[in-house]
């Protein structure tokens, strides 16, 4: 997302956004890199490391400190941060999802956080509560499309991010989708899981009419890249646990050119 911002983003809010961009990417590398052990260590350092500089106001890295400065030109709450942080710590022990409510506690707690830690400086025309209800639709949205567009390399990790409860509906195994079989099962759990993402999408829409005018076209454009990627997916199946899903460059260049458009 970093090229659309660059071209879709009010210019005046670049900066603040990249820098609280920045934070989030450079916490998930910390997070996602090295073995289980090693990653908890860091990243239990690296959590210590931003409530010092949350509290104190100050900090001698420089990702933390351009959020700091961000966070205060913009009067931002570092509830999310804070949230964020949270649950980043928890997803260290992750060991899948039993069920959609499992699935849901995950988004509650890391997805949303993460999305707001941008989505927060955004100018809105509805009360808070309202406008971070809406975004958590959209956080939904985006953590089911990135979960398949995931799945091959996350299976080859031993991570599984669809909920059993599903795999057991639909009577595919975890080793099925390892495996990459080819199945009208496979096949079904994949295109079940494609449309709640695109139900939530549905939902989420409503984010867009909340926002200020020239914020619009990022929003737009995010959204309908999920859909262009929730329907791709459906229309590959079982071939998405075989090799890794990649965007169609011309199909994103229009999707850009539609948001600045109509944004």
């Amino acid at each position: 997302m970093w090229g659309p911002a660059r071209l879709l983003v009010p210019p005046e809010c670049q900066p603040f956004g990249f820098a609280c961009a920045a934070l989030h990417v450079f916490s998930d590398d910390v997070c996602d890199t090295g073995p289980a052990a090693a990653r908890r260590r860091r990243f239990e350092a690296w959590r210590r490391e931003v409530r010092s500089a949350l509290e104190t106001g100050d900090s001698r890295h420089p990702v933390v400190r351009a959020y700091l400065h961000a966070s205060g030109r913009r009067g931002m709450s570092h509830r999310w941060l804070l949230s964020y942080l949270d649950g980043a710590l928890a997803d260290l022990d992750f060991a899948g999802f039993v069920d959609e409510a499992a699935y849901q506690r995950y988004v509650e707690t890391l997805t949303w956080p993460a999305l707001m830690l941008t989505a927060g400086l955004t100018p809105r025309l509805v009360p808070e509560d309202a406008f971070a209800s809406s975004w958590r639709l959209v956080a939904d949205t985006v953590q089911r499309t990135d979960f398949l567009m995931d799945l091959r390399h996350d299976l080859r990790d031993g991570r599984l991010y669809l909920p059993l409860s599903d795999l057991e509906r639909f009577e595919v195994t975890p080793a099925d989708l390892a495996a990459g079989r080819d199945t009208p099962a496979v096949r079904s759990l994949i295109a079940a899981s494609a449309r709640r993402g695109l139900a939530s999408l549905g939902s989420a829409q409503r984010v867009v009419e909340e926002i200020s005018p020239p914020y619009r076209p990022v929003t737009r454009f995010l959204l309908d890249l999920c859909h262009h990627r929730l329907r791709t997916i459906a229309a590959t199946g079982a071939a998405v646990t075989r090799r890794k899903f990649r965007d169609e460059p011309v199909a994103c260049l229009r999707l850009l050119a539609r948001a600045r458009h109509t944004g």
